[in-house]
């Protein structure tokens, strides 16, 4: 069993106690009773965008930062000129929970993503009803079928779907559902080795009118230059945020790398 399969049991083992106190029909009507998605697209031609991430650990580095204050995080991303904020909600590897997507809500006025592994419809209403603007469906963790059911059904509640690959034939399955923002991953999900050098050829393969993310391996501002010189719109940073002690003057440091190293 691979990281991503283990990682995608857990998440299906800690959702049972979540329907059986919400039904699916009553998550539905929650979601239809939210405040309207905060939409990251369309994006300026030729602009370069972070969007900043809450997580306090991960599979691969264990704790990261204890996040005292999400939300303080979370508004401090916004003053540094982040595009949109990432909220972890996985709560075995990454130590996030809903709580923490509720705080930054709350606290910040650009789009929020809900970033976790999503392979039930119920995720999908909860990131609404929970006030996210942006779903992560990770096509490794998917079927073909239910990538495209996903997909249409963020759409459909108004939201926009951040579809990651870290393959050619996932990047094929992107553009075969017409993904508009789609997230090169560089982390091999597998053995979650990182790999840079793997978000060039990738980006080529993607379609001409997507959006593109970089994802994974952000140390510096140089790593999100070197994205957005290959060709990325967007680059989705965690780590060096949240462990710098900077957060504000981060964000506007890899903003302006990005932006600076754009084509």
């Amino acid at each position: 069993m691979s990281v991503l399969d283990e990682i995608v049991a857990g998440v299906l083992e800690d959702l049972a106690p979540r329907q059986s106190s919400t039904p699916l029909a009553e998550m539905r009507s929650r979601a239809a009773d939210a405040a309207p998605a905060i939409p990251l697209l369309p994006r300026p031609a030729g602009d370069f965008g972070l969007i900043a991430e809450v997580k306090r650990s991960s599979p691969s580095k264990g704790a990261l930062s204890d996040i005292p204050d999400p939300a303080e995080l979370a508004a401090a991303y916004q003053a540094g000129g982040a595009a949109a904020i990432s909220v972890l909600t996985e709560g075995r590897r990454f130590n996030g929970s809903l709580a923490d997507l509720d705080a930054v809500r709350a606290a910040v006025s650009i789009p929020v993503l809900r970033k976790d592994f999503v392979v039930t419809e119920y995720q999908i209403h909860e990131a609404r009803a929970h006030g996210a603007d942006i779903v992560l469906l990770i096509v490794a963790s998917l079927s073909a079928g239910q990538l495209a059911e996903f997909h249409g059904l963020v759409t459909e509640l108004g939201m926009t779907a951040l579809v990651e690959a870290h393959t050619a034939e996932e990047i094929a399955a992107a553009a075969a559902i017409s993904a508009q923002l789609i997230g090169v991953n560089t982390r091999n999900l597998k053995d979650l080795s990182v790999d840079l050098a793997r978000f060039g050829p990738l980006s080529e393969l993607c379609p001409d009118d997507a959006v593109l993310v970089g994802e994974s391996g952000v140390r510096n501002a140089q790593d999100v230059a070197d994205y957005a010189r290959q060709g990325a719109d967007l680059a989705l940073v965690g780590e060096a945020l949240v462990t710098g002690g900077r957060p504000q003057e981060a964000v506007g440091e890899f903003v302006a790398a990005g932006r600076a190293a754009k084509p």
